[in-house]
């Protein structure tokens, strides 16, 4: 018995190393996938085209302070979403902008569309620090 459990953590270490291992990538994956959702002008060089040539997480870092300026007039969807993201990037703006839109709670990511979910899962799963 000890033989099968060792084999079971050992197969858990693995799957493991192995997810990490390809976190970066399948982060930036998604935090361009939301980038694209929520329009290139809130990233980056704020076109486009940056949004294509980006490399790395660091080539698509959110513009906080437009996004702060913007945040009343945008829709409710748009402005979870965005603050979402931008949490990632950093907690403590990105948790600000998330009580302006009046979120309490991950329940509160239900307003969004699946698409916006899926974006949201990926990174939290894939997010091994900016």
């Amino acid at each position: 018995m000890n033989q099968s459990l060792s084999q079971d953590v050992f197969d858990q270490i693995a799957a493991e190393e192995r997810h990490f291992a390809e976190a970066p990538r399948a982060f930036l994956e998604a935090w361009k996938r939301g980038a694209e959702i929520a329009g290139p002008e809130w990233f980056g060089d704020g076109t486009p085209e940056g949004l294509q040539r980006a490399t790395s997480k660091w080539d698509l870092r959110p513009k906080v302070l437009l996004l702060n300026d913007a945040l009343d007039v945008l829709s409710g969807g748009q402005r979870m979403f965005l603050s979402a993201m931008v949490s990632f990037y950093n907690a403590r703006e990105g948790g600000a902008m998330l009580k302006r839109c009046g979120f309490e709670g991950l329940s509160d990511l239900g307003g969004l569309d699946l698409e916006r979910r899926k974006v949201i899962a990926d990174l939290a799963l894939n997010y091994s620090g900016w």
